[in-house]
């Protein structure tokens, strides 16, 4: 298994997302961005991830988004618990491990759906 936010790992995250369908969006015809902001990461790592998910599809990559719908700040080490399924995203959102800005409305039914993706 490629480790978290590696070349390799994002290359199957986005075949992953590739190959998932239509995410389920309020509005078909618009483009959710929703960015997570990793905290306390090693300095050699990513900050942040941007998944862009729209009509055609979803895709991620490294980086942050001026534009984002959503952001959700976690640390580094539950983002890589949660995208692996060691960590159950209804316990985190309880346990307080995640703060989300911005429109949750239109994130909470994209969170299971690109967690389902992810693990393909």
């Amino acid at each position: 298994m490629a480790s978290f936010l590696s070349a390799a790992w994002m290359s199957a995250l986005n075949d992953n997302l590739a190959a998932a369908g239509p995410a389920p969006l309020e509005d078909p015809s618009s483009v959710f961005r929703v960015v997570l902001e990793l905290t306390d990461g090693p300095s050699s790592s990513p900050h942040a991830l941007t998944f862009t998910v729209g009509a055609d599809g979803a895709f991620a990559e490294l980086g942050d988004h001026l534009a984002a719908n959503a952001v959700v700040r976690l640390s580094f080490k539950d983002a890589e618990a949660l995208t692996s399924g060691k960590l159950d995203t209804a316990l985190a959102l309880r346990e307080g491990r995640f703060k989300v800005r911005g429109d949750i409305q239109g994130l909470v039914p994209l969170i299971g759906w690109l967690l389902q993706a992810h693990s393909g």
